[in-house]
């Protein structure tokens, strides 16, 4: 099973994804993009990166989700193998699942948030990943945390999860990219290492390294003593 949600904060500007497999490395290979973009999530039995970038390139222009959905699937003779989702820059979604695709498959989605399953438990499990990030409340990580919890619990993978990855991003903040490739506990090691990156000193780190909105942010710097000047002989 591979289950990924993509999501958009109208409220906050704020842009999330998350995933969970019973594979390897589900970060790397689902979860792709940023607040200039928006997000994509390229899964399936044979996922394709290309679709992941390209899908991002096009709403970068302007192109809605559905719209650049539309024209990276269509193309590829292979898609009947793949699934994508995307979320644009105004929050609106967009999702393909391709007809080979392990079932139960197929996309749900909501008001700024879609998610995508394969080779899942039951319905139930996207339904939970949905619905339990539209009513919690709180930050971005930790309703996709939330959502990811509920999706396991849903049924989770009859293989059990292998990996687990989030992705947060806005103009304001710089960006969160977490990924545990390989772990008997992915989802209690994600929680683990968004904790951590919210501890000090990497979140006080973050907080002057430069982002889209401020590109030449840097620590307040101590201006230097002048150096003396060398004594200098009379003759």
């Amino acid at each position: 099973m591979t289950v990924s949600i993509l999501a958009y904060d109208e409220k906050t500007g704020t842009f999330g994804g998350a995933a969970m497999t019973g594979s390897l490395c589900v970060g790397g290979w689902v979860l792709r993009g940023g607040a200039e973009s928006g997000l994509s999530a390229s899964q399936g039995t044979a996922p394709s990166t290309l679709w992941g970038e390209d899908v991002l390139e096009k709403m970068k222009t302007g192109m809605s989700a559905g719209d650049a959905v539309a024209q990276v699937t269509d193309p590829d003779t292979g898609r009947a193998h793949r699934q994508l989702a995307a979320i644009d820059l105004h929050g609106n979604t967009g999702h393909f699942t391709g007809e080979m695709s392990v079932p139960i498959c197929g996309a749900l989605e909501g008001r700024g948030v879609v998610v995508s399953g394969n080779m899942l438990a039951d319905w139930s499990v996207i339904a939970a990943v949905r619905d339990t990030y539209l009513s919690t409340k709180g930050a971005m990580p930790d309703r996709l945390m939330a959502a990811l919890v509920a999706g396991a619990r849903a049924g989770g993978d009859s293989r059990g999860l292998l990996s687990a990855a989030l992705l947060v991003a806005s103009r304001a903040a710089t960006p969160l990219t977490l990924r545990i490739d390989r772990s008997a506990k992915p989802l209690e090691d994600l929680a683990d290492l968004l904790a951590a990156a919210r501890a000090e000193p990497y979140h006080g780190w973050t907080r002057v390294v430069p982002t889209l909105d401020d590109p030449y942010r840097a620590p307040d710097l101590v201006e230097p003593e002048p150096l003396p000047l060398p004594e200098t002989g009379t003759e």
